[in-house]
Order: structure tokens, then sequence, then C-alpha cells
């Protein structure tokens, strides 16, 4: 499957699906599909975007970069879960 854009490519490796399709099954709300992301995942999509980043400079391909940054995701989520969003927001208010 080719993505539309770099963001496409993003959403599909943490979301599961492209901007358009959340558009066409979420027609009754305002925004976009990261307006209603959670801190979890907004801080993964955040390391997502560097590390495609480092990966299209390497000229990895697209069909491995998804593959790669939805294993980075999926990492991600499950150690910011086991840390617990308690720690975080400790870190936030320091």
């Amino acid at each position: 499957m080719t993505y539309a854009n770099e963001a496409d490519l993003l959403n599909v490796a943490l979301f599961g699906i492209t901007a358009k399709q959340w558009r066409d099954k979420n027609s009754n709300k305002t925004g976009n599909m990261r307006d209603y992301a959670t801190l979890n995942q907004l801080l993964v999509l955040s390391n997502m975007e560097s590390y495609n980043a480092i990966l299209i400079e390497k000229g990895t391909i697209q069909a491995e970069r998804i593959q790669l940054l939805n294993k980075l995701a999926i990492y991600q989520l499950k150690a910011i879960d086991e840390i617990g969003a308690s720690e975080i927001k400790k870190l936030d208010s320091e």
C-alpha cells in the first residue's frame, strides 16, 4: 500500500488507519484523529517522527519503515503503560 504522505504513514503505523479513513468513520467529530489521541500516543508519535526522519535519511524503503515504526509504537506504548501515567505526571510537575 502506498501512502499519500509521511503523516499517513505514521498514522497507519500508530493508529492502524489513514486520516481519511478516520474522517470517514468519525464524520460527526471536528478536528483530526490526532486531536483525539491520548497523551501517550502523542508522545510516541513525536518519537516516531524523529525515527522516520532517520530511516528516510538512511534510504529505508517505505514498506520496511512502516513495519519498523509500528514495532516502535507497540514497544513504546507498552513501556509507557508499564511505567504508568502517574510517573509521567510526576515528571511533568518537576
